[in-house]
């Protein structure tokens, strides 16, 4: 039925919601049955109970392989950052969580803020297709962005190649200084990643109850718990909307 948010995202009586397992603030483990446990499957979790239909978790090592499959009929919700370079054919929800994206530097670096960054001949490290290394492809002028497979390959890339910064979410970021030697985290952060909820463009009724949930999710304080629930360290509440 046309208008209809639960024909639009639920075709096949249940919500394929779409996980990015690299996001480990989202994704904090895994059940026996191998299914994800985190902040975005409850969320994904609680937008089914709130449609009627059962959930099923679509899991992807990584989000710019998540976004690519929309369209293929393989999920209904997609949880990832919400970029414009994904927003062709996904309709996003304002932010549910945000979390801050930083630099770590390495000892004797002369590089202390945010605005040193980006100068000639500063040579950044950066994870591909994340949502903070597609907005650094969006927004860096001057520095060079070395782009790596994952966040762990721009770690290892960072220190082989003995490069200036490495980019990165400020949570993880936390754990990589404490195993070099030296390294420090420049004050502030360049960019806070939004995370949402996203369904098919052509999806207009999902997208409204969609957008409507997440407004009431942050209002009722159900993203607040969850994070409680999980405890998560580093992750936001977005603001209300």
């Amino acid at each position: 039925m046309a208008g209809d948010p639960k024909a639009e995202m639920a075709p096949h009586g249940v919500l394929r919601a779409a996980i990015n397992l690299s996001n480990f603030l989202l994704v904090t483990g895994r059940t026996p049955d191998g299914d994800p446990v985190g902040v975005a499957p409850d969320m994904a979790r609680a937008i089914a109970d709130r449609l009627g239909v059962p959930v099923r978790y679509v899991p992807f090592p990584k989000p710019g392989e998540l976004a690519d499959a929309a369209g293929r009929d393989v999920w209904d919700i997609g949880l990832i950052g919400a970029e414009p370079a994904r927003a062709e054919l996904i309709e996003f929800t304002p932010a549910y969580v945000e979390i801050e994206s930083t630099y770590l530097v390495p000892a004797g670096s002369p590089l202390h803020s945010i605005a040193d960054v980006d100068r000639p001949g500063v040579r950044i490290a950066v994870a591909a297709r994340t949502a903070y290394g597609l907005w650094l492809d969006r927004n860096i002028r001057h520095a060079e962005l070395v782009h790596s497979d994952s966040l762990d390959a721009s770690l290892e890339q960072f220190q082989r190649e003995k490069l200036d910064a490495l980019a990165g979410l400020k949570p993880r970021l936390l754990t990589d200084v404490e195993r070099i030697p030296g390294a420090r985290i420049l004050p502030g952060q360049f960019a806070s990643v939004q995370q949402a909820v996203g369904t098919l463009r052509q999806n207009q009724a999902g997208a409204a109850f969609l957008r409507a949930f997440v407004q009431e999710a942050i209002a009722s304080g159900l993203v607040a718990g969850l994070i409680a629930k999980h405890g998560v360290r580093g992750l936001s509440v977005a603001p209300a909307f």
